[in-house]
Formats: C-alpha cells, structure tokens, sequence
C-alpha cells in the first residue's frame, strides 16, 4: 500500500519517474506505458439479515509496458519507491530481451488532450481530475454503508435478506515515451441484495456514481416484494414464449452483447456477429458506450484507456444497424481502423470490450426519470407487462454461457422470479427455467415490441463494469427446459 494514492497528481508523479528510469536504462529508441492506479474498495456485506463483514482495501500500483528491440514485455509492482520502480524497469528489461518478436505492436499512443462526452454542455480539453466526482462517495466510512444496509433488512419486513453495499474509489495516470501523459479519478457506489421468503427469492440492485443516489429502503422493499410474490411456483413445458426482461435480465444481454460481439478483435477474426453497415437489431435498438456518462449522469470511468487514448461516447447500434466495434491499438491496427480508447491488460488477448453500455430506453410522452418501482414489476417494465398477450416476466438471468461465439448462442437460467402473464396480468409464479436462445436474434428486426421508458444502472456481478438497462418486450424467447434439466 502507498501513502502517495489519492493526492492529486501523485500517481502521474509516479508514471514520469518510471519513464526516465527506462530512459536512462534503455535509451530513448524503447518505447514505454505507464500505468499507476490507486484503487481503494470498500466492502458492506450482509447476510441472515445481519452485517458480518466490514472490509477495505486502498493499493497503489504500477503496470509498465516496454517495447525494444521489436519485443514487448510487461511488469508490475505495488512497490512505489525509488527502488522499487527502478527494480520494475530493470525486470521489465530482463524480460524484454527473452521475449519473441512482437509483430502485432502499433506503437504508443501520441499526446492528445481529454474531452467531455458530446453529451455534457462545455465539452472539450480537460485534466480528467474532478469532472463529475463525488468526493463524498470516495471518503464514504462504514457507517454510511451500514445505514443503507439497515433501510434495506427493515423494509424487507422480517424476511431473510442478504447482500452487500460497496464504494470503489479509483485515481490513476498514465504517462508514455511519446510525450502522452494524463490523469483522472472516478468513484462509484453499488448495492446488491435479495429477500428470500418461503424458499423464492427477490432481488434489487442498483450502481450509481454517488452513494447518496442508493436507497436502501427502496431496494429492500422491491426484494421483498418480489420474494413474496414469487412463492408457490408452477412448471411450463418447454417452448417460444413472449417475454418481458426486466432491467436486471437485460444487463445480461448487453454484457455478452459488448464481450462476445462489439469486440474488435473477435470482429476481425470473423468470431463475431457484428456486420458493420448492417441492420442486425429491430430499429428500436439503439446501444451506446458511454464511459464518461451521459447528460444525466455523472462519468463512470477514468476518461483514458490502459494506452492513454482518451475514452469517448461510442454508437454501437443506431436505430438497429450495428455501426462500430471497440478497438484497443493493437485490434485497431489490425483492422486498419482507430483506437476507440477500449485498451485494458487484457485487452490484446481477449480483446478490446465496452465496460459502460447503454441500451436506450423509449421515453413515453412526458415521462420523466422514475425510481425503479418497489413492487412486483420493476419501474417502466409495466406498461410492456400490460401489453402482453401471454408470456412471462423475467426478473434475471445467470450462470449464462455461450454456446456458439459468432450467433451469440447462450443457454443459462432464470432467477429471483418468473412469473406467467395472461391479457396483460400477472397469474402464477413460475419456477425457474432453462433457455436457450441468440441474443443477436432475439432483438433482431421484428422482434423487439417495445422498450421501457426508463433505464436503470446496474453494476456487473464481477469486476467494475456498470451497465444502463430498460426493460425489453421481446417476441419470442426459447425455453428449453426447467431449471432442474
């Protein structure tokens, strides 16, 4: 851990040592990147209705990437001082010249300053260090953590609930040989909890880039709801059933949306569905990348990559046709395009993955921003619910996988409720089920019959990735069996 992590300009103090260090042990033909990231998490986790674990972590590190010699190594450390960065660079040599030639290598990034999103009046240069920050979120204590929790367990009503509330708090720079060197910080808060009553489960969740934006209350209220309403589940026989996905179901669907198909990489090697120029999604479909935030809400990202190029709003899907892919510098290269700023350290082997996307909602006719609802149907998913013949709610999805990378072929299972919908009212719970179903084709033309009004931020259930979903009326959805087969 570093004393250094957290005050401004620190962490670009770091990275410019680490580039005169491998000036001064490799000359300047060596091509360098640096990244020094302070990040500092804490953990609120609640289980039986109890809190159990209060944790937290604040760790300074530093990534060097080295290019010489047409080979390319890389090497890290927690380790700030003078030694310590001086042994990085010298290890990071070592492995340089054992490394194999690196024929892929596109070079450093060149300076270029930050921007706003095109979303935010005044956009234009910036340092990164402060726009849309809540200092309060990043020096939240446990107690303000603890509070939510509690709003949370009562609202429930004395059902079991469990779950956690965290706050990440991240401040970094980055810094190479070719003169880019930049700077920026971000927070975030986000809770996560179910109620379980008679043996259903209800859940709510929600990220939101301050912690004052978190209602317990609210959340356990809706958990609650949806426990108790989920009780006493009747089976389905397998078969295409209409569907209403709720926000939480559709995060799924935009999450292996962004991994397995606007991957630049996986685009380039024909492992992908995407058809630039091509209307793969029905015209309602508008999915967007937004890392810096929209005019509503606050940046959710560092404003640069892991190779400095400064992050951007990206149209993935315009009124369905797919028009672009993410890209790091390498895939860029590759495919004879532009970064689009989705560099990350895994970036050149698993391919370059949009961590912040929105699928548009369709606001109704003077709608404004809603609070998600504490009943049975989440917020703007009523409206579809009530337009549906016969079909089924969805509340979420998980331990989703794919089967067929280029068709986005997934099968998983439904959780935290399902319920059959006849005439636009809801009949009976229904026990979980297993699908399997394309997920390019399920929002294909023809097939999207309407999209809520209102979206809503939901974190990714590992890593730091948020997602802003509406719920989704789709035509068909294949379930292909109980969750027990």
């Amino acid at each position: 851990m570093s004393g250094e992590g957290g005050r401004a300009g620190a962490e670009l103090e770091l990275a410019a040592r680490v580039i005169e260090i491998v000036r001064e042990l490799a000359g300047r033909s060596a091509e360098a990147e640096v990244n020094v990231r302070h990040d500092a998490e804490a953990l609120t986790r609640f289980a039986n209705s109890r809190i159990h674990q209060n944790v937290a972590s604040a760790v300074t590190g530093v990534r060097l990437r080295l290019h010489a010699d047409g080979r390319t190594a890389g090497g890290s450390t927690t380790v700030t001082s003078a030694d310590g960065l001086r042994t990085l660079v010298e290890r990071t040599l070592a492995a340089v010249r054992v490394s194999p030639v690196d024929r892929s290598w596109a070079g450093l990034a060149p300076p270029v300053p930050l921007r706003l999103s095109a979303g935010h009046p005044g956009s234009g240069e910036r340092s990164g260090l402060a726009f849309g920050f809540d200092e309060a979120t990043a020096r939240a204590d446990p107690a303000e953590r603890a509070a939510r929790v509690g709003d949370f367990v009562r609202a429930a009503g004395g059902l079991e609930t469990a779950g956690y509330c965290r706050t990440v708090y991240v401040s970094a720079a980055f810094a190479n040989s070719a003169g880019q060197a930049v700077e920026g910080r971000t927070a975030e808060a986000a809770m996560d909890g179910i109620a379980r009553c008679d043996g259903a489960d209800g859940v709510a969740r929600l990220a939101a880039a301050r912690l004052a934006d978190l209602d317990g209350a609210v959340l356990g209220a809706r958990a609650a709801a949806k426990a108790r309403a989920a009780r006493g589940p009747v089976e389905l026989p397998p078969g295409a059933y209409e569907v209403v996905l709720e926000p939480d179901a559709v995060r799924d669907v935009l999450e292996n949306l962004a991994v397995f198909g606007f991957d630049g990489k996986a685009h380039h090697q024909k492992q992908s569905f995407a058809e630039l120029g091509k209307e793969q999604f029905d015209p309602s479909v508008t999915i967007v990348d937004e890392p810096l935030g929209s005019r509503d809400e606050p940046a959710s990202d560092l404003p640069f990559d892991d190779e400095g190029t400064p992050r951007r709003t990206l149209v993935l899907v315009r009124d369905g046709v797919t028009t672009a892919v993410t890209h790091d510098r390498t895939s860029a290269a590759s495919a004879g395009a532009e970064s689009t700023g989705h560099a990350s350290p895994v970036s050149r082997s698993w391919g370059p993955r949009a961590t912040h996307v929105r699928l548009e909602a369709a606001p109704l006719p003077g709608s404004g921003p809603g609070t998600g609802g504490t009943g049975v149907i989440v917020g703007s998913a009523a409206p579809l619910v009530a337009g549906m013949r016969r079909g089924l709610l969805i509340t979420d999805l998980w331990y989703t996988r794919v089967l067929d990378p280029k068709t986005l072929v997934i099968t998983g299972l439904t959780r935290n409720g399902v319920w059959l919908v006849e005439d636009g009212e809801i009949v009976s719970p229904v026990s979980n089920v297993r699908f399997t179903q394309s997920y390019p084709r399920a929002l294909g033309p023809g097939q999207v019959l309407g999209i809520g009004s209102e979206t809503v931020l939901l974190p990714e259930s590992w890593g730091r990735a948020r997602y802003a979903a509406p719920a989704l009326h789709l035509a068909g959805w294949n379930v292909t069996g109980n969750a027990s087969g």
